[in-house]
């Protein structure tokens, strides 16, 4: 796939950096040499992630997140052979 990732991703629908053709492919990232099945957003330049905080929701129905800082590395993860 000759795609490139963007810099700063997000899965809420509201934030201006939601790309939903990009979140149509499989999307692994690796944060800290461990991949992470959790992230709601992640920034490349700025070194952080932002992952929910258990089932925790805030007023609004919003999950409440935390941010990591370290080393982010998005990937496409490759296709399932088919069996």
């Amino acid at each position: 796939m000759t795609e490139t990732l963007p810099d700063r991703l997000s899965v809420d629908p509201r934030s201006p950096h939601y790309n939903e053709a990009v979140l149509q492919h499989d999307i692994g990232i690796r944060f800290e040499g461990k991949d992470r099945n959790d992230v709601n957003e992640y920034c490349v330049s700025e070194g952080w992630i932002r992952v929910s905080v258990g089932k925790t929701v805030d007023r609004r129905g919003n999950p409440l997140t935390i941010k990591l800082n370290g080393r982010v590395e998005p990937y496409f993860r490759d296709p399932k052979p088919a069996a």
